[in-house]
């Protein structure tokens, strides 16, 4: 078991619906040191690629992002799912569904902040579906940048975002991968990494 996978255990709650809260390290409030981890596994696994640029989306992604930038010396874009009046130029714009809020977004990252010089990892903290990194592979592709990698926090194994993002030919690397869990056991099974 690895550090992720055992933080999990420790302090990550299975709840009905297949939903796992980890809040109260990753995605609501932050364990830094925790992330130190992840962007140091992030480096080992990303090491030969060619990666100047971290994308990521708003908002649970931002905090992994960063840590895991400061590792690769590059910096951190995230897309907003929202436009608000500090954006200005032109952008682009994917759709995506959210898993955990039951909801479509459109995300939105300004043209001045990717373009064909960029070669990307993507950063986020869950797939499930895949429906977020589909919009973020969709923006580096439209921009003429390149997809060099994607790093997830924890991967729901059980659920078909991963194995599809894999089938698309993508560098898909997750820390912790989540085959099964019981709500009422508030058991965990991972996928032997």
């Amino acid at each position: 078991m690895n550090f992720l996978e055992e933080r999990i255990v420790k302090d990550g709650i299975v709840k009905e619906g297949n939903v796992l809260k980890v809040d109260s390290f990753l995605n609501h409030q932050m364990d830094i040191r925790l992330f130190e981890q992840m962007g140091e596994e992030f480096k080992r696994r990303f090491k030969d690629k060619k990666i100047n640029k971290i994308l990521t989306i708003e908002a649970s992604g931002i905090g992994i992002a960063c840590v895991v930038a400061k590792y690769f010396d590059a910096p951190v874009v995230f897309a907003k799912k929202s436009k608000s009046i500090n954006i200005d130029g032109e952008m682009y714009v994917a759709e995506v569904e959210s898993f955990t809020h039951k909801c479509k977004n459109q995300i939105i990252v300004s043209k001045k902040f990717i373009g064909p010089k960029d070669y990307v990892l993507i950063i986020d903290d869950f797939l499930a579906n895949g429906c977020a990194l589909q919009g973020l592979i969709s923006i580096v592709t439209s921009a003429g940048a390149t997809v060099e990698g994607i790093g997830i926090a924890i991967e729901k194994g059980f659920q078909l975002g991963g194995r599809m993002i894999r089938n698309l030919g993508y560098d898909l690397q997750s820390l912790a991968i989540v085959d099964g869990m019981d709500a009422k056991t508030g058991e965990i099974q991972f996928h032997p990494q």
